[in-house]
């Protein structure tokens, strides 16, 4: 359905809000923060400008909600990994991030960057808890524990990081192809898996 269709009719609480979040994961994702206004995401998303921030509160509170939705990896994500052995599940865990990545590759690197937003304390603290959220997806994904001692967490952490940067050699510099990031994330995180994380 048409963005224009869904301006016209009545939609459900659940889905005016998804409407009008991907409205504003577009234009944070085209502009800086400072150029995007709630104004321009209810007039983009066909609603009053009061209706945004119904559902979200201030710009800032919608902004931290696209990085936030940006940035973490969703439960169904890791539901729909296979049961294979650890090779097929990181590959399977790499395709699903860059295809993610490249679907939004724009929306994504504005978040990663936090859009102009780089050291609010509060853009800051969703970013880290989506490396968090991201890192105990990525333990769960390879078969290791939910709850993991600090040192496994921040090995986890630091492949987070290098998956973040790798997608950015590729979507922000055109450095490296797809399928070079996709090998190089795939590998390390298998060899991470089997020499790396037994040490913590």
């Amino acid at each position: 359905m048409s963005v224009e269709a869904m301006r016209r009719r009545r939609l459900e609480p659940d889905a005016r809000r998804e409407q009008i979040l991907s409205v504003a994961i577009r234009l944070f994702g085209s502009k800086p923060y400072a150029q995007v206004s709630t104004t321009d995401v209810a007039r983009d998303a066909g609603v009053a400008r009061g209706l945004v921030n119904h559902y979200f509160g201030t710009k800032k509170d919608l902004y931290l909600e696209v990085v936030r939705v940006m940035l973490t990896v969703p439960e169904v994500a890791l539901e729909q990994l296979p049961q294979g052995d650890l090779a097929e599940r990181a590959d399977s865990i790499v395709g699903w991030f860059l295809d993610v990545v490249s679907r939004h590759s724009t929306s994504w690197l504005a978040a990663i960057g936090a859009g102009g937003m780089a050291g609010d304390a509060d853009v800051d603290e969703v970013i880290a808890e989506a490396i968090d959220i991201a890192a105990d997806g990525i333990l769960r994904a390879v078969g290791m524990e939910r709850r993991p001692p600090p040192a496994l967490r921040g090995m986890a952490r630091a492949y987070v990081g290098l998956a973040v940067y790798t997608a950015q050699e590729w979507l922000k510099r055109g450095v490296l192809t797809r399928d070079q990031v996709h090998a190089l994330l795939a590998v390390s995180l298998v060899t991470m898996v089997e020499r790396v994380f037994p040490q913590a």
